[in-house]
């Protein structure tokens, strides 16, 4: 049965939010006029979008999924919440069964490169995983015991693993073609799945946390990942093949991280801390703008912050 596209949407904004969108559109040339009660109604084919006084904004029509997907979502609410409506059922309700774990490390690091990780999991592995401790990568906040955990799970699942870094100047490229980071994380995921599947392992399902509508990474996947299951969860990582990808794809952002600092002697912090900021003012002051495609993730904010605080100085 063909999956129906949502043709109606509400959500609310705040001002600085509406105003945003009131440039988007008038730059998009969507036709605008005021109806009482309301800052603006926007139409463009046949698709509808009121931003009413009181904060409230509603879509309708036809595009109203691939707008919200595409713009409303990565340039207005900078969040992806489309899908996450229902509850999803909990890895520990269901009986473990051979799968493979997808997940990503670097998303929301400025600094580095965004790392994807499948990892399959078997009966065999899943049990010598449990007695390993394995756990969400992000409950665990040493790097050192992330890298060691890391060359574990590389052993128990006896390289039934695929990691893809995209550095930052790759990353900075495919976003610009992208425009959308779940397009790019759609992209990535099934990368590293399509390569884990090359292996010949016998895998009828995938699971990967939820980043956006599933459609978008089923629509990226190639020949061999169209042939399994994909499934889609929200807090993946109590999942344990899910949990070890986690890891594994962390411990190659560490490691990559840190080569790029060692490279220009500069240690890189992670995140978006006003520590970053400041690292990357004096990368600017020290080495130029142009530095920063091969060793940030240039769409962040923080950018435009650095070059600002860089002028200052």
């Amino acid at each position: 049965m063909t999956e129906q596209k949502i043709k109606n949407y509400v959500t609310t904004l705040n001002e600085e939010q509406i105003e945003k969108l009131t440039i988007l559109l008038t730059k998009r040339n969507w036709d605008m006029c005021t109806p009482p009660y309301t800052h603006w109604k926007a139409k463009q084919n046949k698709t509808n979008i009121v931003a009413y006084k009181s904060g409230k904004l509603v879509i309708q029509g036809k595009e109203t999924e691939d707008f919200v997907l595409f713009t409303l979502e990565p340039e207005i609410l900078k969040k992806a919440s489309l899908g996450y409506e229902q509850k999803p059922e909990t890895p520990e309700a269901l009986p473990f069964t051979p799968h493979a774990g997808i997940d990503e490390s670097g998303k929301g690091d400025f600094f580095g490169p965004l790392v994807i990780a499948a990892v399959f999991v078997d009966n065999e592995s899943q049990s010598k995983l449990i007695k390993l401790g394995v756990k969400d990568s992000k409950l665990i906040k040493n790097d050192k015991k992330i890298l060691a955990v890391a060359k574990e799970i590389r052993t128990v699942v006896n390289g039934n693993f695929s990691v893809v870094a995209i550095g930052p100047d790759a990353y900075n490229r495919l976003y610009s073609n992208f425009k959308n980071l779940n397009k790019l994380l759609a992209w990535g995921h099934s990368r590293a799945l399509e390569n884990l599947l090359e292996k010949k392992i016998d895998c009828p399902w995938a699971l990967s946390d939820k980043f956006g509508h599933e459609r978008l990474i089923k629509q990226a996947l190639f020949n061999k990942g169209k042939q399994i299951e994909l499934k889609q969860q929200t807090k993946a990582e109590s999942d344990i093949a899910v949990a070890a990808a986690s890891i594994l794809a962390r411990a190659e952002f560490v490691t990559k991280i840190k080569k790029l600092g060692d490279d220009i002697n500069i240690p890189l912090p992670k995140g978006a801390s006003k520590a970053v900021l400041e690292t990357a003012a004096k990368i600017i002051k020290q080495f130029g703008q142009d530095k920063l495609n091969f060793l940030a993730k240039t769409h962040f904010k923080t950018l435009q912050k650095a070059m600002e605080l860089e002028i200052k100085s």
